[in-house]
Parts: C-alpha cells; sequence; structure tokens
C-alpha cells in the first residue's frame, strides 16, 4: 500500500500518542474494593469474604472491604452490585442464595445470570441440623417421632427468609411430611443465641459457625445434609445414615462483579481470587470450617449459577412455596 506524507505523519503521531494514552489509562484497582455480603457478620458467607479478602488486598495493594447488607433473599445487596459502576471496585458475595431467589419471588429487580460478570467460586459447604446439647432429642429418629407425634410443636430456627437454612428446613418438612413452626432470625449469632436459650427446639444452619460450639459441647448436630460427612465433623451422620432418605442439601459462595466490567479488569479480580483460595493460609482457615474450599473460572461458575436456579426451582414448586 503506497502511503502519502500525510498519512505517514498521522501513523507517527497516533504511534507517539499511543504510549502516553497507556499512561493515563488508571492502574486497577486505584481504590479499594468493596464486597458487598447480603447476610449477617459471623455467618459462613461473612466469614469467606473476610478471609478470601484479606489476602485479595495484599496482592492487589488495595484494601478489600467487607460490607454486610443482610436481606430476604439477598436482594438488596444485589441490587446494588448489579447497579454499581462496572468497573470492578464493588462485588459481590454470591451465593446459592441467588439462584433460590429466583423461585422464591415473583420479580427480581435485576437478572441473576444477566446483571452480574461471574469471577470465580470460593468454596462449597454442608448444613446441619443442631440442637442444644441439653435437647431432650438425642438422634434425628427421636426429633422426627416428635414432630409428627405433635404437628406444629416443633420449632425450627434459620436465618431470614429465602435463605438456603430457611429453604432447607421448608424442604426436610416436605421429604419428612411434617409440619413445624420456622422462625426466621436475622443471622447465624442470633439462631445459635436462641437455639442455646430453648427458644427453639433445632437449628437449620451452615456447619462450619457451628463446629466450635460443637467442639464445645455447646450444641450438638444430630446429621449434615450432605452426601458425605462433613471433615470437620466426622462422628455425625449424614441425614441419609441418620434414617432420612432423600434430604440433600448443599450450599456455596462466589465472587461476582457487575455486568460491563471491562475484560481485563476481570482478569485481574479473577487472578486475585485464585491466588487466595490457592493459599494454605486461607484453606487452612476455612478448611477449619468445613468448607471444601475451590476457585473456578467465569464459565464455570455461570453454569453453576444456571444449574442451582433449575435445582432450587425444582425444590420450591416440590415444596409448594408461592413466590412472593
Amino acid at each position: 500500500m503506497h502511503l502519502t506524507r500525510r498519512h505517514t505523519l498521522a501513523l507517527a503521531g497516533a504511534a507517539a500518542l499511543a504510549p502516553a494514552a497507556l499512561r493515563a489509562q488508571p492502574r486497577f484497582p486505584d481504590r479499594a474494593i468493596t464486597v458487598l455480603v447480603p447476610f449477617a457478620p459471623g455467618g459462613i458467607a461473612d466469614i469467606t469474604a473476610r478471609a478470601v479478602g484479606e489476602h485479595m488486598a495484599k496482592s492487589l495493594g488495595q484494601p478489600v472491604v467487607i460490607e454486610n447488607k443482610p436481606s430476604a433473599g439477598s436482594i438488596v445487596a444485589s441490587q446494588a452490585v448489579a447497579t454499581a459502576r462496572p468497573d470492578g471496585h464493588t462485588l459481590l458475595l454470591m451465593s446459592n442464595g441467588n439462584a433460590v431467589s429466583v423461585g422464591l419471588f415473583k420479580k427480581l429487580p435485576y437478572d441473576p445470570q444477566k446483571d452480574f460478570a461471574p469471577i470465580s467460586t470460593l468454596g462449597f459447604f454442608d448444613l446441619g441440623i443442631f440442637v442444644a446439647a441439653n435437647s431432650r432429642f438425642a438422634n434425628l429418629k427421636a426429633l422426627l417421632d416428635f414432630a409428627r407425634a405433635n404437628p406444629g410443636k416443633l420449632n425450627v430456627g434459620t436465618i431470614a427468609p429465602g435463605s438456603t437454612q430457611h429453604l432447607s428446613a421448608k424442604l426436610f418438612e416436605t421429604v419428612t411430611g411434617i409440619d413445624t413452626l420456622v422462625v426466621p432470625y436475622k443471622g447465624s449469632p442470633a439462631v445459635l443465641t436462641a437455639l442455646r436459650a430453648g427458644e427453639i427446639d433445632v437449628a437449620f444452619e451452615i456447619a462450619g459457625p457451628m463446629v466450635p460450639q460443637v467442639q464445645a459441647g455447646a450444641v450438638r448436630a444430630l446429621a449434615v445434609s450432605s452426601d458425605q460427612r462433613n471433615p470437620a465433623l466426622p462422628e455425625v451422620p449424614t441425614a441419609a445414615q441418620a434414617g432420612l432418605a432423600g434430604y440433600e442439601v448443599a450450599s456455596w459462595n462466589a465472587l461476582a462483579a457487575p455486568a460491563g466490567t471491562p475484560p481485563e479488569v476481570m482478569a485481574v479480580l479473577g487472578r486475585a481470587v485464585r491466588e487466595a483460595v490457592a493459599s494454605a493460609a486461607v484453606r487452612e482457615r476455612l478448611g477449619k470450617l468445613g468448607m471444601r474450599v475451590q476457585g473456578s473460572n467465569p464459565a464455570e461458575l455461570q453454569a453453576l449459577l444456571a444449574g442451582e436456579i433449575q435445582r432450587w426451582g425444582g425444590v420450591i414448586r416440590a415444596a409448594k412455596i408461592e413466590p412472593e
């Protein structure tokens, strides 16, 4: 191609400007990153976000601030991130609560599959069925025998409606055919306080935060909800092993950014998250809570979210829970 003198000068000028333009682009991150957690402090999501956030802060060179915004269906935190500026400085601690909410609400103010840019999973964990140390229920069979003989008299504690814990309790009713009184609390610490005070008979809670309470003898675990025993509670049977076939619930946490976040920013975040979940310190800290720490790529997280939306939608319909 023949270049005129004018074309040559134009190309030379563009080349000279390119380094300056690159230098003008702000380094990411150029300020603190905020992770919105849709649950109260003290629960497994909060603990996970803080453990991963601390490691990310070191590798990114900027603070990672955890902001708790608990609400039914994780809606408040999720909406805030969905509408945030897509520059990578505002992230969502996503969980299967985001998948559950699709079936629990007639209309969400965002689309979980379109309004977020998935970064990586952080880990997977079990739920447990817990009673106070002095509970009259020695095992899961004794609890079920009482519930069947006394419809509506078993008080079950969970965190907020729309949470995995709350839905797992409703699924428990469906699978067992019993009628209970499910009492929702603001957060995991409140559930534990109510259980120890005798305000509720049983709690459905993420196993991790309850492990120290079990080890201290403050509460007892009747069963875990997954298809395998929890490594932090090896003596506790699965629900199936305790005589309740067909009851299986697991949960997960992940990080996501607003849709439209630039690919180069997503790449930086992805590396930081995967480095965090691969670190010995984070794996040890979360492993003690019975969490199976595991990162992913964005496509794998997107597929997980889609599959969970379908799965929990089926659970909600089977439990005959009417969308709000």
